[in-house]
């Protein structure tokens, strides 16, 4: 088994994938046996005895392949199959692989034998296909779709031909098959998971200021929006905001795939996480799809648990209405993100959804609790240089402060950060005090962080081809 580079540039053994089928097939079998007489037992149980099969099995396999070869394996190609059989009876196959480096950022798979990575820096790599068919990558998605871990099962066939999925390693999977010419997959993992605010100011996405100015929102209960475009770090920047609730406070993240990881992350107590389920393709007879829990079922049903606060991963459709509900009936400190591809227009974008949520909803109505609902939008910017040789950088460019209804009944704003363009900085720096400045001085923040003088990017530049416009 020769070596090869894939993926982050590290030489890697190829996989004999025959041998990998024949000791998978031996230990499939053996697994079988081994829950008909033990029916309870646990998964990492029979995980912990997999692993001493595989490693027998691949043991017999080594020395029958020397006395083939002439030439025994190598330590490193033993490990490399007995990894790759684990991966492909209990994990993710050949994908797991990438799941496990901490440098891919995304994963496209166009059909079986197309694979691509995005890579942290903003390269992208063609790797080796992770199935050698059609059926054998659909039936990998449904095997990763199988119910697991409290996760509603999920399903993928010609008649629910798109799949949403949220990995066991967090990762979001999207994946679509008999409306396209062959199955695509769209992973997006999430490197950043256990961040704090201090790791997203050694990241490069905020500074010391902004890292004070964002905790001191959190704990005033100032209701945020964190708009941005896709991929822009959104939701990593929410996980860190979290990290400034007391750790003892009762909260609900509200989710379509838990992204946010509150309830899991070993700091907050008390997290009542909710995640949306799918339906199971079937209408009732009130023509709504049976089975399916929408985001804004769980927002009725989390304003009614005496919560202190509301966080919705992603406001997606009509559940802005339900958010902006809650901020306007007095329930601080809640957050949620949104698509937007610039500052400008996040109240439009908010007024698109209010349109499709039932009833008598209006772009007036929606920028009136706006107005009344939201204290600050911050806005998280990606600029992408990698058509030129440089690299993706994330950080936040905007910080607005909604302060009620300004002209034509839309919400009307302060800037208390922008990019300092005038200096040729495309990040946000202080411009304002906000006029709740007060309530975020009874929390401990130091205000003159925002004097324009004070700017805390300083020694530190932005490696850019290209600067401010």
């Amino acid at each position: 088994m020769p070596s090869a580079v894939l993926g982050d540039g590290v030489p890697q053994v190829v996989v004999d994938r025959q041998a990998v089928a024949l000791v998978k097939d031996r230990i499939a079998r053996q697994i079988t046996e081994y829950r008909k007489t033990q029916p309870s037992v646990a998964v990492a149980s029979v995980e912990q005895r997999a692993r001493d099969w595989i490693n027998a099995a691949v043991a017999e396999w080594s020395d029958a392949a020397a006395a083939e070869r002439g030439v025994s394996p190598t330590p490193a190609e033993d490990a490399a199959l007995a990894r790759a059989v684990f991966d492909e009876l209990f994990r993710a196959g050949r994908l797991q692989p990438h799941l496990d480096n901490d440098l891919v950022e995304n994963i496209f798979i166009n059909g079986p034998h197309e694979v691509w990575l995005d890579l942290a820096g903003g390269r992208r790599e063609r790797v080796a296909p992770v199935a050698d068919s059609e059926e054998e990558l659909l039936e990998l998605l449904r095997r990763l779709a199988s119910a697991d871990e409290g996760q509603s099962e999920r399903t993928l066939t010609t008649a629910s031909p798109m799949l949403a999925l949220r990995l066991k390693d967090g990762s979001r999977l999207q994946a679509v098959t008999a409306v396209s010419p062959r199955t695509y997959v769209t992973i997006r993992r999430h490197r950043v998971q256990e961040a704090d605010l201090g790791d997203m100011v050694r990241l490069g996405a905020i500074n010391p200021t902004l890292a004070s100015f964002l905790s001191a929102c959190v704990k005033a209960e100032k209701n945020v929006l964190i708009a941005g475009p896709q991929a822009s770090g959104k939701t990593s920047l929410m996980r860190a905001m979290l990290k400034e609730i007391d750790p003892n406070q009762r909260f609900a993240t509200i989710e379509t795939e838990f992204e946010l990881f509150a309830h899991t992350n070993g700091f907050h107590q008390q997290v009542v996480a909710m995640e949306a389920r799918e339906s199971n393709g079937e209408r009732g007879p009130d023509g709504r799809l049976m089975g399916e829990i929408t985001l804004l079922d769980l927002m009725y049903r989390a304003l009614r648990m005496s919560l202190s606060r509301i966080v919705v991963g992603e406001v997606r459709g009509p559940e802005i209405v339900a958010m902006l509900q809650a901020m306007t009936n007095g329930q601080g400190g809640n957050l949620c993100t949104l698509h937007a591809s610039d500052p400008s227009v996040v109240f439009d974008r908010i007024a698109e959804l209010y349109l499709l949520a039932q009833g008598n909803m209006s772009d007036q109505l929606a920028y009136r609790q706006a107005a009344n609902g939201l204290d600050f939008i911050v806005f998280v910017r990606m600029l992408d240089e990698t058509q030129i040789g440089g690299q993706r950088h994330r950080f936040i460019s905007h910080v607005l402060e909604v302060t009620g209804t300004g002209e034509y009944g839309r919400p009307a704003t302060n800037a208390i950060f922008t990019p300092g363009e005038e200096f040729g900085e495309v990040r946000a720096v202080p411009r304002m005090y906000p006029a709740c400045i007060a309530d975020l001085r009874r929390v401990g923040f130091p205000d003159h962080l925002l004097s324009p003088s004070y700017d805390s990017w300083a020694g530190q530049p932005l490696s850019l081809k290209v600067g401010a416009a």
